[in-house]
């Protein structure tokens, strides 16, 4: 099907590096595991494989995480449609929907677009069976596209924050293949580049999965962004050098009262920053703040499997008999973060507060 948003024509992946492509009703997935060496994509035409996707980290980002749900959930409805009772088929639609969210818990994103389809449905669901599967089709491309346009405005409203000749650092990887298409914090970065602001990225490596060094500096390299990989570790010492004006990250859930979940390590930045007196800013999408979460405490944090950090590369690195712990998002609480950027707003301290009036 045609869709209406020009985002979202066969251009988008080249000019917004977007991770997803819809083609003839298969959604088509960028392999992030295997960058920045190889670029494949995954095709994709049932609820399993969105599944099976989401957990083995074939996409990941929230927002990109959340799309990806949508289409899982139209992908059930296209197999639910054969029902004959809309009860029984709605019925079917929320197991599914419950089955999805459990990929990923921590990503608020992956619950609210697979709410919103189960919502979209339920509404139509007085729709002849054709009608119903497109208007969902509809929706999701919806949940795509604004993604998109969001992340655009973002970088627009987060380029005021953002000084002349600035060394930005920035962890894991919230760029374009975290989400629709063009990125949260380096969607803001990307603004910044385009304004010509002479900005350099250090990005942390991420360990485990390396987002830092597979994907940050690949997008950055493609979109020639000067960009210098370093150590996780190694990001104090250049703060206590001035060789870092600013912390710039994204996030999988951001609670009511402005505290975030986002990749493991996120919350050390913060506190380096906090103690260097250098700003520390989180971008993301109104949809990542999750209002009925009062605080981190509240949020939910993923443990993996121990095997990611026992090894590099697939290669066995601690000797036989240790153990090790995993989790992959840690909660930085609202005191160490200067601003949230949205597309709708740049939010500051009271976060609280304005979240709320935000949303009102």
């Amino acid at each position: 099907m045609h869709t209406d948003f020009n985002v979202l024509e066969n251009d988008t992946y080249d000019k917004y590096l977007s991770p997803l492509k819809w083609e003839d009703n298969f959604l088509k997935l960028l392999d992030q595991r295997i960058l920045p060496h190889n670029e494949e994509w995954l095709t994709l035409q049932t609820k399993e494989d969105v599944y099976n996707a989401i957990k083995l980290m074939v996409v990941r980002g929230a927002p990109a995480i959340g799309i990806t749900g949508a289409f899982g959930v139209y992908f059930s409805l296209i197999e639910a449609i054969k029902e004959n009772n809309t009860d029984v088929l709605l019925e079917k639609l929320q197991k599914d929907a419950d089955y999805l969210k459990n990929a990923r818990p921590t990503a608020v994103n992956l619950s609210w677009a697979i709410d919103r389809m189960i919502n979209k449905i339920n509404t139509l669901r007085c729709l002849k069976k054709i009608d119903l599967l497109r208007a969902a089709e509809r929706e999701t491309l919806s949940i795509w596209a604004e993604d998109i346009n969001a992340n655009i405005m973002m970088g627009s409203l987060g380029l005021a924050l953002i000084p002349e000749n600035a060394n930005i650092l920035t962890h894991c990887n919230a760029g374009a293949i975290a989400t629709g298409g063009y990125g949260t914090a380096l969607g803001v970065i990307r603004a910044a580049h385009d304004a010509n602001k002479n900005i350099h990225v250090f990005s942390n490596e991420t360990r485990p999965w390396l987002q830092g060094a597979r994907l940050t500096a690949w997008e950055l390299n493609k979109l020639n962004i000067p960009v210098t990989l370093i150590p996780d570790s190694t990001a104090g010492y250049l703060m206590s050098k001035h060789e870092i004006n600013l912390v710039i990250v994204g996030a999988d859930r951001i609670a009511l009262n402005g505290d975030v979940a986002n990749k493991i390590g996120t919350y050390t930045m913060a506190v380096l920053a906090h103690h260097h007196n250098i700003p520390f800013y989180v971008a993301a999408p109104v949809s990542t703040i999750d209002i009925l979460t009062p605080s981190g405490k509240e949020i939910p944090v993923e443990e993996r499997d121990m095997e990611e950090v026992l090894c590099f590369l697939q290669k066995r690195v601690a000797p036989d008999g240790v153990c090790a712990r995993n989790p992959v998002f840690d909660i930085t609480p609202n005191h160490l973060i200067n601003a949230i950027i949205t597309e709708k707003g740049i939010i500051y301290p009271p976060f609280s507060q304005n979240i709320r009036k935000l949303f009102n």
